[in-house]
């Protein structure tokens, strides 16, 4: 009697299917998780979700009343960066809870 190369495969599928519904409801949460980030002393505050969405950008009056442009621009890319960088890293940290620190690219 020969195994069946393919037994497995089914279960296999199975688990996969399974994985990438939790990595969807894993998404979904991080999504509506926030991070934060500031530049400049907390002058430009950058909120992002783990979506790597920015919800929310606040900038004190006092960088207005300077009229520095280039100055706010900087402030706004620095903190915008450093959002979209925790953002990214809540995201890896929720999906190492299910991949077990496999390190799959993409993830």
């Amino acid at each position: 009697m020969s195994k069946n190369p393919f037994g497995n495969m089914g279960n296999l599928l199975k688990q996969a299917q399974a994985m990438q519904e939790k990595l969807g409801k894993i998404q979904e949460e991080a999504a509506a998780k926030t991070v934060q980030a500031s530049a400049g002393g907390g002058m430009v505050t950058v909120t992002a979700n783990g979506g790597m969405q920015i919800t929310n950008v606040a900038i004190e009056p006092e960088v207005l009343k300077s009229e520095d442009l280039d100055m706010l621009q900087d402030l706004l890319v620095a903190a915008t960066n450093e959002a979209l960088r925790k953002a990214k890293e809540l995201m890896a940290d929720e999906v190492k809870g299910l991949t077990g620190g496999l390190g799959i690219p993409g993830m």
